[in-house]
């Protein structure tokens, strides 16, 4: 078995991770300013959710002016810009970003009592934050973020002229510039406001376990647990990828880590290359709907819909096991049509070696879980907490002890892992500001249900193809702000839910990433596996078939989501819709017991759909279809077990 070297595996994710592409300064002092930077904006921010924070305003200024300075000085603006240096063009890019928070700090009074009426200044300061987030979002996340925000910008000033429902009333320059800049509305607006928040935080909590080595407890525990077992490495990727995205939110990033130790697992046991990468993109993408941190994008949702983040986290539980349960039903079908075996266990861990060494690890994740749902404390000050625990709980055993210079690099490590979710935040911040303005959002809702001509399932498919087309090479985060700006209010006309409606947009601006033509987990994945991307983007989606579904079903029957249901009912929806993510998989894979031929696959297939419909009828129709699937499977196996029988 190879495992790909650090050179390579750098290599793949720079190539489809354009936030990876840092500069590594070579002259020392420099190299130390942005150091001290980063570690001082993760105090900044440590000593502000205790505290408090300044004005809104301000906090959200300097916290941009911040996270702009390290982008500028760590992300050359070209693929073949100088690495070891921060040039003098990059060095006024820097001092701009800082002049526009020192210009909102020290004229913080006069903004407020002339709102509404900017002076020639603040167009001056304002176009130049405009533009440097703009940049900012270019070097970071490639041209669709930042396209986005221009076309948006244009439609505010011009708007006037487009056809149709589009048009509007038509706002100057400095009106848009003003809206953007010096209110709550635009480039520091909600979005903006949850990262200087919550997701630094979270980012922060999450660099600190990394350097603790939870991800490493997490590959031995998923070893240790799920190794031995039928096709045992796709299922330690399964698990492993999906706790490490919960925690990081970054799919790709978390494909190319994970995925170097375990796609090589996974082929070395039998399984085809293309399905090995399909299995950690999967896997990885999934992360982010799966409880508790959700990567990070569920604090966002709760502050966009005003409901507490617990919440967001309960109701999103039963999909993402749904959606996992998914993928380890066809990897388990997969090695068991393939004669597929485990890791022999002498070259495993042991569970209890793996817990006595790193077990302790998990004591702030439960700490965690206690402070955000039933302590009643502020998200924040959770956080706050858990961070500073981790910490002291590291120290109890000498393979997660962080030594001060460690636990100092956690925090520089933190601060520059939030840069590009808090730059795609604020060029985020652009486009919802403009579509605030000039109520796109609204018009885009009509447009959508006038199209679907009032039906419900075909505006759900229309505003799916919206948010993969929407999601497509952006990242997670900015993916759910421009979808559910954009599309979740067309289902908001229909009756659905506001809660249900961001979900549903949620899932598909994250299937993106496995959803070909533009799947940059799958294909990174494939990087690793060697084989082609757009295929192992395909296999991603089969792979995936369960939550494709899973959204339209918790629509129709919002229960899924435990909202306006008893505890018998969600079980009821949840057993059956269990059930039914099983007939998929079998499907999907083509076995059960022996081969399924392709005409009861259709019947699996079409059991598997009417399982997971909320309706009693079609539940019974579903296993009347599977009870007569599997009983012909099971003739079938006896068949070919008496056929082997006299063989012998």
């Amino acid at each position: 078995m190879t495992t790909p070297s650090t050179q390579s595996q750098k290599e793949i994710l720079e190539q489809y991770d354009r936030e990876s592409r840092t500069r590594e300064i070579s002259w020392r002092p420099a190299a130390f300013t942005i150091s001290i930077v980063a570690i001082a904006l993760s105090l900044y921010h440590m000593w502000t959710s205790y505290f408090g924070t300044p004005p809104i305003l301000q906090h959200r200024a300097i916290h941009v002016a911040a996270i702009l300075t390290l982008a500028f000085a760590l992300y050359p603006p070209f693929k073949k810009g100088t690495r070891s240096k921060v040039p003098f063009y990059d060095l006024i890019l820097i001092g701009l970003s800082i002049a526009t928070a020192v210009y909102v700090v020290l004229n913080y009074t006069e903004i407020v009592y002339r709102a509404g009426n900017p002076t020639t200044m603040d167009i001056v300061f304002g176009s130049i934050l405009i533009l440097l987030v703009i940049e900012a979002a270019r070097r970071l996340t490639g041209w669709a973020l930042p396209a986005l925000a221009i076309i948006f910008i244009l439609y505010g000033l011009f708007g006037r002229s487009m056809p149709g429902i589009f048009r509007h009333r038509g706002y100057d320059f400095e009106h848009v510039v003003n809206f953007l800049y010096l209110t709550t509305e635009g480039v520091y607006g909600t979005a903006i406001g949850v990262s200087a928040s919550y997701i630094f935080l979270f980012v922060l909590f999450g660099a600190v376990l990394q350097k603790s080595g939870m991800g490493q407890f997490f590959n031995d525990f998923a070893l240790a647990v799920a190794g031995q077992t039928r096709g045992g490495p796709a299922k330690v990727a399964v698990l492993a990828s999906g706790f490490l995205g919960s925690i990081n939110g970054a799919a790709v990033a978390n494909v190319v880590t994970t995925g170097a130790f375990t796609i090589p697992l996974m082929k070395k046991v039998g399984y085809k290359p293309r399905f090995a990468g399909a299995v950690e993109a999967t896997a990885s993408v999934g992360g982010q709907i799966l409880p508790p941190i959700m990567g990070a994008s569920a604090f966002i949702m709760a502050e966009t819909l005003g409901i507490p983040y617990t919440q967001i986290a309960i109701a999103a539980i039963i999909p993402a096991l749904l959606y996992y349960l998914g993928i380890i039903a066809q990897v388990h079908l997969r090695a068991t049509r393939r004669g597929l075996k485990g890791i022999s266990k002498d070259s495993l861990p042991l569970v209890k070696e793996v817990m006595k060494e790193r077990g302790h690890l998990v004591i702030p994740l439960v700490f965690l879980i206690y402070m955000l749902f039933f302590s009643g404390r502020t998200i924040l000050y959770s956080a706050l907490l858990t961070i500073i625990l981790t910490v002291i709980i590291a120290e109890l055993r000498p393979a997660t002890r962080m030594s001060p210079r460690e636990i100092i690099e956690s925090l520089e490590m933190g601060a520059k892992t939030a840069i590009s979710v808090a730059v795609a935040c604020a060029s985020v911040g652009i486009i919802v500001g403009v579509v605030t303005l000039t109520g796109f959002g609204v018009k885009l809702a009509h447009a959508i249900v006038a199209f679907g001509g009032g039906n419900l399932l075909l505006s759900l498919i229309l505003t799916m193809i919206a948010s993969i087309i929407l999601g497509m090479g952006l990242p997670s985060i900015p993916t759910y702000i421009i979808t559910s700006t954009m599309a979740a209010p067309a289902l908001g006309e229909l009756g659905v839910a506001p809660l249900v409606a961001h979900m549903f947009v949620f899932y598909f601006g994250l299937f993106a990433n496995i959803t070909p033509p533009v799947a940059l987990a799958s294909f990174a994945a494939a990087g690793l596996s060697g084989d082609d991307p757009m295929k192992t983007g395909f296999q991603s989606m089969r792979l995936a078939l369960a939550g494709y579904i899973i959204p339209f079903m918790f629509v129709f029957n919002p229960a899924l989501l435990l909202q306006d249901t008893t505890w018998s009912g969600a079980i009821s929806v949840t057993l059956t819709a269990i059930f039914g993510v099983l007939m998929l998989a079998v499907a999907v894979e083509g076995h059960l017991m022996v081969e399924v031929p392709w005409f009861v696959r259709i019947l699996f297939f079409a059991a598997g759909i009417t399982m997971m419909s909320p309706n009693t009828l079609t539940d019974l129709i579903g296993v009347v279809l599977a009870a007569v699937g599997i009983v012909f499977m099971a003739g079938k196996a006896k068949k070919a077990d008496n056929l082997s029988l006299r063989a012998i």
